[in-house]
């Protein structure tokens, strides 16, 4: 689904000039195929790898061990309008593409009007999913449905969050019809998009807005087949792996194409001690993300009659914790050579039990090879790859059915509507799939779950790039991204690695940046920058 938008140039040209014949013209460039190309390249804009880690790291999932780049400094509230993270460059890019696109297919000659309508609508989605990105991390933007002049920018004012929410949900209504089932998808355009993708980002609009009765109308459609059939993936590590992707769980991914059309992003989280890695570990899972996985029998780590062992503290816990994070003492694949090797980073523990010196990841967390909170990344980890920059072409999931669950099962909570007929049909079910048996940790609480939730979506969608936005649309960054980040405490004898700062009177948005509103005055600040 790649295309290079540099491969294509639109150059202008009046009556008395020569058409060229090494370059594209808008007299010659729109054919049916290269009107795909352009949704192609929509597709590519609209989300990446890079984005994905980013807002882990931009949330208490993940730290930055080498205290450096953009997210280190804004969770550090050293954020400012011209920090390069704050850029919205890239987002426009990609609504000028839908829009350079929807401006131009009806005149394309040749076009199959079925086929026409169709990428029509996947751009339109494309054009509402970053625009919707947008508004969650700047609040009111700079809003058009078609490309404005030059001129029109630079003099244009911000538009209301609720206008451009409102304006995007009417157009997904519009344009869900004329988008297949994924069951109507032949098996060469699995992963492009869908009416349930259509809907599950209805549901994600409604959900930021707290909108709780259209998170349900959307997310009861998609459990009800109505937008085609999904289910649970029976295996939660398995979901991740390239051998089993578009499955039945997943609504949207973002594809790759191993060896062609790769991400690297592993590079920085995976251990160096079994492979012979081309950088160093800086992208490491927090001790907080750790405690959020309860044990087997259900418990909280630190809750009353908990079975938590803390002198075996990653048994007896959910496997999820094990399918997302590499814990001391897991077993790794080499993802060069096929080799299986267990991963020793507790010197205290093992130090008795004749493991190597060489078996360790390092003398200590703060080395370059080695992890500063204790833990690895493990999640998306494909041992297919065949170099030492973990080029992976293992696709990543924008959307899946677990999702739509969560959604449903927090909208429902937050009317007042939870009961053990929908906890059975969401939570229970997701733990079922996760390998619970005991009944605490499937049978109904009761009472206020409405941490429990929220706590299940951190566990169940984490490395997802979805935790940041929960946070900020429960307005709970005080409690999440505000003090100490952790690791574990048998790392370099400190587990306090950080200090994390969020205002509450400024950072649930994003500063306009700096650069655009020296080009358009018009462009108004969020308050605190």
């Amino acid at each position: 689904m790649a295309f290079c938008a540099g491969a294509i140039a639109l150059t202008g040209c009046n009556d008395l000039d020569q058409a060229p014949t090494n370059q594209y013209t808008e007299d010659n460039f729109w054919t049916p195929a290269h009107a795909e190309y352009m949704v192609m390249t929509a597709y590519s804009q609209m989300y990446n790898d890079g984005w994905m880690w980013d807002f882990e790291k931009l949330c208490d999932n993940m730290w930055n061990g080498y205290r450096s780049g953009d997210e280190h400094t804004i969770r550090r509230g050293l954020g400012r309008p011209t920090t390069g993270k704050f850029s919205w460059k890239g987002y426009y890019q990609g609504i000028k593409s839908a829009h350079v696109f929807l401006a131009n297919i009806d005149g394309v000659e040749g076009m199959d009007p079925d086929k026409t309508k169709r990428l029509k609508a996947e751009a339109s989605f494309i054009r509402d999913w970053i625009y919707f990105r947008l508004t969650c991390l700047y609040g009111d933007i700079p809003f058009f449905m078609s490309d404005p002049t030059l001129e029109e920018t630079q003099v244009m004012k911000r538009t209301p969050h609720s206008e451009v929410v409102s304006t995007i949900k009417e157009d997904l209504e519009k344009i869900l019809p004329d988008l297949p089932t994924k069951e109507q998808l032949p098996e060469t355009e699995r992963g492009r998009l869908t009416q349930a993708a259509a809907a599950m980002l209805l549901a994600r609009i409604s959900l930021q807005d707290s909108d709780w009765d259209g998170v349900i109308k959307w997310t009861q459609n998609i459990i009800n087949g109505e937008y085609g059939v999904y289910t649970l993936f029976p295996d939660y590590a398995g979901l991740f792996m390239a051998e089993n992707e578009y499955n039945d769980e997943v609504i949207l991914d973002r594809g790759y194409v191993e060896k062609l059309y790769t991400w690297s992003a592993y590079k920085n989280m995976h251990p160096r001690a079994c492979m012979d890695a081309a950088d160093f570990v800086s992208w490491t899972p927090t001790q907080s993300l750790v405690d959020a996985y309860l044990t087997l029998g259900g418990y909280r780590w630190d809750e009353a009659g908990t079975d938590f062992d803390p002198a075996n503290p990653y048994d007896n816990r959910d496997p999820r914790l094990h399918a997302a994070i590499i814990c001391d003492g897991d077993v790794v694949t080499d993802w060069c050579t096929g080799e299986e090797h267990t991963i020793y980073i507790n010197r205290n523990k093992w130090a008795d039990q004749n493991v190597y010196e060489k078996d360790f990841v390092s003398n200590d967390g703060h080395a370059d090879e080695s992890t500063y909170t204790g833990y690895y990344a493990r999640k998306y980890f494909e041992t297919s790859a065949d170099d030492t920059w973990y080029t992976s072409g293992t696709n990543l999931i924008i959307m899946r059915y677990a999702d739509a669950l969560l959604m449903y099962a927090e909208a429902k909570e937050a009317k007042g509507e939870m009961n053990a007929a929908v906890w059975n049909e969401t939570i229970r079910k997701i733990r079922e799939r996760a390998g619970f048996t005991a009944a605490k940790a499937l049978d109904y609480p009761g009472g206020d779950v409405k941490q429990v939730i929220r706590d299940e979506r951190r566990v169940e969608l984490a490395f997802e790039g979805l935790r940041y936005f929960d946070i900020m649309r429960w307005k709970a960054g005080t409690e999440y991204l505000n003090g100490p980040v952790k690791g574990c405490e048998f790392v370099g004898g400190n587990a306090v690695l950080d200090n994390y700062k969020f205002d509450e009177n400024r950072d649930y948005l994003w500063p306009v940046p700096q650069g655009e509103r020296d080009l358009n005055p018009n462009l108004t600040q969020n308050p605190g920058y």
